[in-house]
């Protein structure tokens, strides 16, 4: 059985399959969708959120199953503020935890990604989300 060793920074294990990054069509042009702010369109737009589908999924208390999700490209805070958590400065790994509820925006059809969604992830789509999480923010070499 593989060990996943936890570690504050994200890059815990060499990746087992390499995740895919799917980006989101962008939202209609605000002529076809009138509550949208008008932006110009431009080739070098940043794209900061990214589509995701988790290799087993998130289990919910009623036995329902989330695997698809959005996730954000992190900033600096997102790295910088769990570390005053207490819980990061009893164990240095739940670093992981909490800036992975930071940046995943959705999962499935939950209403809310807490720092217990995480902890209740499998270890394989922990593991995913860990790699993702690399690659999104250039992080892997």
């Amino acid at each position: 059985m593989a060990t996943i060793q936890l570690s504050n920074n994200l890059g815990l294990a060499p990746p087992k399959a390499k995740p895919s990054i799917q980006p989101i069509d962008p939202p209609p042009p605000a002529a076809e969708n009138p509550q949208a702010n008008p932006q110009p369109a431009s080739p070098s737009s940043l794209q900061t959120e990214f589509a995701f589908e988790l290799p087993t999924g998130y289990l919910d208390a009623t036995g329902q199953v989330h695997r698809q999700g959005v996730m954000r490209l992190a900033r600096t805070i997102d790295e910088v503020e769990p570390m005053s958590d207490p819980r990061v400065q009893a164990n240095p790994a739940y670093a992981t935890v909490i800036i992975l509820a930071r940046v995943i925006l959705a999962l499935g059809a939950l209403p809310d990604i807490s720092p217990m969604v995480i902890e209740g992830l499998f270890a394989g789509d922990l593991n995913y989300l860990q790699n993702f999480y690399r690659k999104i923010n250039g992080l892997v070499e």
